[in-house]
This record gives C-alpha cells, structure tokens and sequence, in this order.
C-alpha cells in the first residue's frame, strides 16, 4: 500500500511532466479504437442493407455467381423469362418475380454531367419489384410506367439538386434511355453511397440487357409458415436441373456479400491499425525518455527512499506503477476519444458521398478492451528499462549524484549490438536489390527495414554524437556561445538524444521511402509509356466500364485521325499442347494495335497474329507450357464458341504495359463470337493525322462531351493523371503517418520540457551572469533544432535506402527507374527544423520566465 501511496502522489507532483506522454497513449490508443468502431460500424450497415435486400432465396446464373473468375466486359448475363414459369410452381413459393440489375451504366443530367457516385460506390440500373420494397420506400412522385420514366434514389437527388420531372439520359450498351423523373425513392437502411436507377420492367429488359424476355436474377418470397431453406430445397425440385444456376436463402446470400465486401474492410482496418501501431512504437520513445528524466531528476529521492529501508524491488515497483497509472488515465481517455474520432471519419465520408449513419454506431466489447490493454501494456513495458535503471542506483551514490550514473558497459554493448543490426540490416538491402525473385526479395526487404531500423534505434546515441557535431559546425557555429551551449546541450545526454531522434526518424524514414517508391513507379511508367505506347490518344474509364457502342461510333467519326483501334478483352479458357488449361483470357484487337503499343518479338511475326484463327503468346507462358510457333491452342470462349489458333508470335514480357498478354485479331473473335454476345471495347486508341494533333485532340473531347464517363487522353494527360493517383494515395498515407510525427514532436516537447527542469540550477546560474532571456530562448530552440534534424537526417537516409532496394523489385516487374524525389526530401528536411523549432515554444517560454533567485536556488 505505501509503494501505491507514494506512487500517486508522486504521479500527481509531477502531473505536468505526465501530460504529454499521457497525450502520445491518448493518441495512439484513440486511433486504434477508432479504427475499429468505425470499420466495426461500416460491417454493420452494409449487414444490414445486405440482409434486408436479399430475397427469401434467390435465383441466378451460376457463372455469375464465380467469384474467382476474371470479369466479363460483354452483355450482363442473363436468364430466360421462361424461367419464372417454373420457379412459380415451387412448393412455399408465395411470390415470384424476375429481376433486371446491371452495374454497366452511367447516368448523366442535361448538361452531360455525370451523376455516379465520386467514391467508387456503384451505379446501380434494374426494374422495380416489390423486393426492393425490403430496403426502399418511395418518398416522392411514383414508380416508372413506361420508357419516357425513371425513378432514382434520394441521395443522388439531393446531391445534384434534381427533382421531379427533370430528363436524366442512361447510357447502356444496349442504347440510350432518355427518362423524365417519374418518382424519388428513399433508402429504409443505410445507403453506403451507391446511385440506384429504376425503369419498368420492359425498358430495362430491352435496355439495361439488350434482350427482351430475360431476367438478371429472379427472387422468391416464402409463403406464411415455410422456412428459407424449405423454400429453397422446393425451388430446387421445381427447376429440376439446377447445374446452371445458383440457388441463395437470404442468409446466404447476405453472407456471402459480407465475405465480399468483408476482405475490403479486413485491408482498411488492418492497414490503419498498422499506422497506428507505428505511432505506439513511437510513443514508446516518449515514454522511455519521460520516466528516464524524471527518474535521473528524483534520483536523491529514491536514494532516500533505498536509505530509509525501501528495497530494489519497491522502488522499481513505484516507477511501475507510476507508468500504470499514466497508462490507465491515457487509455481511458483514448477509448473515449476514439469513438469521437469514428464519429468523424463517418461524417468525412458523408461529406465525400459515402453515407455511414451514427445510427448504427457500433462499439464491440472488444474494442475498449483492446485499446485499454495495448495502452497500459506499452507504457508499463516502456517504462520498464528506466524503472530497473532506478532500482539499480545504490543508496550512497543517489545521495552524493543528481543524477544517475552513466553504465559504461552497457554503452558498449550497445554498440556493438546497433552495429551489428545495422549491418545486417544493410546486408539484407544489398540482398533485395541483387536478387532475381519477388517472393525471396521480398522477405530480404521486410527483414532488411526491420534490422536496419532497430539498428539505427540501438546505435543512435553513438551517431547523436557525431551527426550533432555536425550539425553544430555546420548552423549553430554562427549564432556565437548560445549556438555552442545549445550543441553541448544536445551532447549532453547522447542516450536521450538518441531515442528524441529516433522517434521523429521513424515517420520520416517511412515518408522518405514511400516518396521514393512512388516517384520510381510514375517514372518508370512514363519511361515505359515513352518506349512503349505509339497512339497519341487512350480513350477509357477510371473503373473500367467498357465503351458503349454509341461512344466507340462517336470515337471513330472524329475527323483528323489516322486510325482507330479496338481493344477489347475476351473471358476465355485456352488449353495448349500439354494439356494444361489457362484462364487468363484473350486480347482481341485491331491490327493496328502494333502500332499503338510496341512489343518486342522473340520469334514469328506478330502481324501474322491478327490474320484468322490466329494468336500470339507471351514469352512466361510459352516457357511453362513448351509453346513455340506453329502450335495449336484449343479456346473455349465464356461467351460462347469455340475455335483452334495457331501461334503466330511469341512476345516479350519485359514491360509494364499488357505484359504476358495474348493477342487476337477481333475478326477471328467475330467469326466465333455471336455477334450479341461480343463484349464491348475495354479501350481504344487513336492516331491523329500528321500535324492535327492539337485539333484532333479537340474534336475527340467533343465527340465524348455526351460520354463523361469516358476521358480521352493524349501522353501527357495520361503521364499527370498517373502522377495524381500516386500522389493522392502518398497523401493519404502521408495522412495516417501525421499521427506518428505529431507523437513524435510531443516527444521534443516534453524532452526539453523536462530537461529544463532538470537544469533549472544550471539556467539560473547562466541568467546570473548575463544570458538574457532571449538569448536563453534562443539556445533551447537552437537544441530543439539539432535534435529534430538529427533525426531527420536518420530517418531520410534510411527511407532513401529502403525506397531504392523496394524500387529494385519493383525493376522484376518492368518498373526499372529510380528516381529520388528531392524536392520532396529537401522540403520534408526544412520543414523538420520549424518542427524543431515548433516543439521549442512552450518550453523556451518557460524557461525564459524563471526567476534567477529561485532557479539558482533549487537543489538540482
């Protein structure tokens, strides 16, 4: 009881100290929380909308139903409406009725703006039935009665102002629907942000399929008394044959969307929690230099403590328990604030289209208790090593020191140790780069950044030394004895020093490597689309629709192109000499596709792969399977027909763009294809005439104005827009990296705030003799700088080397530039000194109002 005693009070007499290491758990533990609350309460409501949509059972094609098979760019599957017929004789049946759905669509208002979600949420096209009545209630107008009709949800509507009787155009591949607003219909659950167009029934058979009499899926309602699963097995009885269909009860068609949407949120949620557990191993820096200060600060105290009869033991245990009580107010705190933070990642979603209801709000019993055991855990554990440091200190010596003596041989091992993990590590790196497979790379990369990292943390006293000297010649030598004093300052205490840097290192060597990765990979694809890509112009979308065939005619009538390719992708199994079958499917194509995109030809001639019934292989696949020209491939298409190709040409697969791809004329995909079921063009390119690049690029954009969905780009818009993806999902990152920075920074703070108090005689003696508070201020920013560029160096050269051995497996896959972005290194390495200096205000403040009596005073 008195260990718990003392540690209270001394907890509570240094409450001050304790804030900012309390901030970091806080921080730390309230990102961890929030993450789970708020991918925990997106399960939620997409369970919700799942169960509540899904019929009693559900029927469907089974070859839509594959969830490993590569996508279909044709026409929607579908099922004839003959179907129903037999399925409405299904014993505990009480409703049939057939549905029409398809993702394959893009509304667009009056001025051709396109109406789909921004988010990547769907646009959803079908018919009205009375199953959407489950999750849909119609709030305004009515339901569509004929061609001229639609009905839309209430969010688009909101979101782009329309109302009732506005004329909205849906472009299909089957044709264009031009529809007035008939009817607005409101979500009963959570819209997770998707569009959702209705037509009646005829209009979306003939329109959203392309064919008359057809369903998409058909659903069952169960009769009073009958069970899911007694629905389903008489369904089944009623279909006889069942091989070609899919039979769903509600519940499991409301599982299987959740495993599917599940596994992204499974990679959101464990990607965040991985962020935040850099900011942890951050904050553990914190929290070790917090208790090391105060213990060498109180070090008379505990002394007194051991003299009067306390043993090892209980003054290790003291420190404990000051840590767990730091954790306990921390943790708590941060649970807490971790459901506020979800509270405002669904309100940024809501503000990005993305609509998440505080309504269904979920907070696990495990989530509390998770973020209170990490948070409690990592500070007990980081306040271990400074607790038995304490404990070690014998009664006589902590009288006579105020402070704790430094343990030479421990600086020695420490040494040795960081030496040796940092030359692993840097062996490793060396290993990542040399290496000729991804897989074996790849554990060289993961061990090299873990080796070289703890290297650098073990060894960063012995480099605090000699980078600060460094840095002190370098800036400090030009603001006189403040600029010395602020050098020796940060000399000092080399161990402290050390482990402030190290955790500033640790944000920025991330940064620094992800800028360097990033920058590699638009520089290489620029390097690669400059070799590779001929055609001035890429028509395509950003979620990979196809082109309508209204689009594609629009494409071809520009005037002032030389030629116009087709490339279209056909889902096709190809089975080869061996015997072996191959489902990555075909690449049907124009023959002036060769001079679109350039390929290097190991053998044949690839021309010849775009005459009849033949077809061209990548080098990979003709290596595994004994393919040489000349052999024939046996193709079964998904879209019906079969037909036998003859290698032509064997291809490189040194390339970044459509490496291992296999090529066919789109006459021969014609001649085996029916003609209504032949997928759409997945792209196409265009060569302008000689000299009528800029006016042909104008006439195309025109051309596509109706077509917002589809973006014509030449080189350079299409080398920007690759720079912008990379650069907006660094910035995210960038983004969940901001929290360990920011831990990092509270690192520097309380640093010098506690090394201010611990040289509170030292300053008063130094204002006695004519140090003017300016100067004074001016010399513990000064340190507050070194100590932040210290460990910006650190973490920018090790992020620069863990960027150049990623890029170097990068170079496996075709992406063989390196390039360094300095601007970007430069400007994170400025901005690290105004963080240095950032974290100085409050401390230097304080220091600058201490009263030179009193300071001089204090028994250090």
């Amino acid at each position: 009881m008195t260990v718990w005693k003392t540690s209270l009070r001394n907890f509570l007499a240094h409450k001050g100290r304790m804030a900012l290491s309390a901030v970091a758990v806080l921080l730390s533990v309230a990102f961890v929380c929030g993450t789970l609350v708020f991918t925990d309460t997106m399960n939620t409501t997409f369970d919700k909308l799942f169960t509540v949509s899904a019929p009693d059972v559900s029927v469907s094609l089974k070859s839509a139903e594959e969830s490993d098979a590569v996508p279909d760019y044709g026409k929607p599957e579908t099922m004839p409406a003959s179907l129903l017929e037999q399925v409405e004789k299904a014993e505990g049946a009480k409703d049939v009725e057939g549905q029409v759905s398809t993702l394959q669509v893009t509304i667009v208002d009056s001025h051709d703006k396109n109406l789909s979600p921004e988010t990547g949420a769907p646009t959803i096209a079908g018919n009205w039935t009375r199953n959407d009545l489950r999750s849909m209630k119609i709030s305004s107008g009515h339901a569509p009665r004929g061609p001229t009709e639609m009905m839309i949800d209430s969010n688009t509507a909101d979101k782009h102002g329309l109302k009732l009787g506005d004329e909205l155009r849906t472009i299909t591949s089957a044709g264009e629907i031009r529809a007035k607003i008939s009817g607005i219909a409101e979500f009963t659950v959570t819209n997770p942000g998707a569009a959702v167009a209705y037509f009646d029934t005829v209009t979306a058979q003939r329109k959203l399929l392309g064919r008359p009499d057809s369903y998409s899926m058909i659903s069952v309602t169960a009769a009073s008394g009958v069970s899911d699963t007694e629905l389903k097995a008489g369904v089944a009885a009623a279909l006889g044959d069942t091989s070609r269909y899919t039979l769903k009860t509600q519940a499991e068609s409301a599982e299987d969307s959740k495993d599917s949407m599940g596994s992204f949120l499974d990679v959101m949620k464990y990607a965040m929690l991985g962020f935040a557990g850099i900011a942890f191993l951050v904050g553990i820096f914190l929290i070790v230099n917090t208790f090391s200060m105060l213990v060498a600060q109180r070090t008379r105290e505990l002394g007194l403590m051991r003299a009067i009869g306390s043993s090892r033991r209980q003054v290790n245990r003291s420190v404990l328990v000051e840590a767990l009580l730091l954790g306990i107010v921390g943790s708590v705190l941060g649970v807490v604030a971790g459901v506020g933070l979800a509270v405002g990642l669904m309100r940024l979603m809501g503000a990005i289209g993305m609509e998440l209801s505080t309504d269904d709000l979920t907070i696990a019993w495990t989530t509390p208790v998770v973020g209170l055991a990490l948070g409690i855990v990592v500070t007990v554990l980081a306040a271990y090593v400074p607790a038995r440091r304490a404990g070690k200190v014998s009664p006589m010596a902590a009288l006579r020191d105020a402070g704790t003596p430094a343990d030479g041989q421990a600086g020695r091992v420490r040494a040795v140790l960081g030496t040796l993990l940092t030359v692993a590590g840097a062996a490793a790196l060396w290993g990542t780069a040399h290496t000729d497979g991804a897989s074996e790379g790849s554990l060289l990369l993961c061990a090299g950044v873990v080796l070289s990292l703890i290297g650098f943390i073990v060894i960063g006293p012995l480099l605090a030394g000699a980078v600060v000297r460094v840095l002190g010649a370098v800036l400090l030598r030009f603001f006189g004895p403040v600029g010395r004093m602020a050098e020796r300052n940060a000399l000092r205490n080399p161990r402290r020093t050390g482990a402030t840097g190290a955790a500033l290192m640790i944000g920025l060597a991330l940064v620094a490597c992800l800028s360097v990765v990033g920058a590699s990979m638009v520089a290489s694809v620029s390097d690669e689309l400059d070799k590779t890509v001929g055609a001035d112009f890429i028509v395509q979308t950003a979620d990979g629709q196809p082109i309508v065939p209204q689009a594609a005619k629009a494409i071809e009538g520009v005037p002032g192109l030389a030629h116009v390719t087709h490339y279209t992708y056909l889902n096709a199994t190809l089975t080869s000499p061996d015997g072996r079958e191959d489902k990555d499917g075909l690449v049907a194509a124009d023959p002036s596709y060769q001079q679109d995109v350039h390929r290097d030809v190991l053998s044949g001639d690839l021309a010849d792969a775009y005459a009849k019934d033949s077809v061209s292989v990548g080098e990979d696949y003709a290596t595994e399977h004994g393919v040489e020209v000349g052999d024939t491939l046996d193709v079964a298409f998904k879209a019906g027909g079969t037909a036998k190709l003859t290698v032509a040409a064997i291809t490189s697969d040194d390339t970044s763009i459509d490496g291992g791809a296999k090529y066919i004329g789109r006459a021969t995909a014609a001649a085996h294809i029916a003609a209504d079921q032949l997928p759409d063009s997945l792209m196409m390119f265009a060569q302008a005439k000689d000299g009528q690049e800029e006016t042909a690029y104008a006439a195309l954009k025109k051309a596509l104005a109706p077509y917002p969905v589809y973006q014509p780009r030449n080189q350079a818009d299409f080398k920007q827009d690759l720079q912008d993806q990379v650069g907006q999902l660094l910035n995210i990152v960038y983004g969940l990296l901001a929290l360990a920075i920011v831990v990092a920074v509270l690192g520097v703070v309380n640093t010098l705030a506690l090394s201010v108090v611990e040289r509170t005689r030292e300053i008063g003696l130094l204002r006695a003799i004519g140090l003017s508070r300016r100067q004074l201020r001016r010399m513990i920013r000064l340190e507050s700088v070194v100590i932040a560029l210290f460990g910006a160096l650190l973490g920018l050269g090790l992020g620069m080397g863990w960027g150049a051995s990623a890029q170097r497996l990068l170079a496996l896959e075709g992406l063989n530039a390196l390039e360094i972005p300095w601007t970007t290194i430069i400007t994170v390495f400025v901005a690290s000194a105004f963080v240095g200096l950032f974290a100085a205000l409050v401390p230097a403040f304080r220091a600058g109002r201490m009263n030179v009596l009193a300071a001089i005073a204090t028994d250090g």
